[in-house]
């Protein structure tokens, strides 16, 4: 059986660069027709080229990814899906940024459960991870919404529709285009990419 290796790449929208995860998977030797790359949220699974992957994968293959913050975000469905890939299709998993996470390595009963543990805790930060940036955008919003609920002297700050939120996340995770989001909220193009911004900047303090 000859077994082959594939990377798998994700960013959360079609703006970040993808450039960094592709040139150090390509280093290992992987044929970039082997590369497997969303650009989607990690929220959930239901992502074409991941769907594809797994369709791909065969008994010892070996699946490299950078981080498993790009292989998910859900602890739930992490779990699932790393043990689909390693237990019923029998395939090999190394996470490049975390040496503790390598399939091929320790496959006694020890070093399972090292892996197993090392796995369960760092799927709970990176679900709890999201979690805290929803929180912080639904927060920042509320704050800005209140900061520009008076009158100000001069032209009005723009205020955020009710539905941005859910808007921007669609968006962002590249399910819509820029021109069905303004559509969607109402927006010129000019005061879109303002609230945008101001919604990053409050996301990232």
């Amino acid at each position: 059986m000859n077994n082959k290796m594939f990377g798998y790449v994700r960013v959360s929208s079609k703006e970040q660069n993808i450039g960094r995860q592709i040139k150090e998977i390509q280093e290992l030797g992987i044929n970039e027709r082997d590369i497997f790359i969303d650009k989607r949220s990690g929220k959930d699974f239901n992502r074409q080229q991941y769907q594809a992957l797994k369709q791909c994968l065969r008994e010892g293959d070996l699946l490299y990814i950078k981080s498993l913050d790009r292989f998910g975000r859900n602890y739930k469905e992490i779990m699932q899906e790393w043990n689909i890939i390693t237990k019923e299709i029998r395939a090999d998993i190394k996470v490049l940024d975390m040496d503790l996470l390598d399939t091929t390595k320790n496959k006694d009963l020890l070093g399972n459960f090292i892996s197993d543990l090392v796995l369960q805790v760092l799927s709970f930060v990176a679900e709890n991870e999201r979690k805290n940036i929803k929180q912080r955008q639904a927060e920042g919003i509320a704050i800005l919404k209140a900061k520009n609920g008076g009158k100000g002297i001069g032209r009005p700050a723009a205020q955020y529709p009710n539905n941005f939120k859910e808007v921007h996340d669609k968006w962002r995770a590249g399910d819509i285009t820029a021109v069905v989001a303004m559509k969607e909220l109402g927006l010129k193009k000019n005061t879109f990419y303002k609230l945008v911004r101001k919604y990053s900047e409050v996301d990232c303090k």
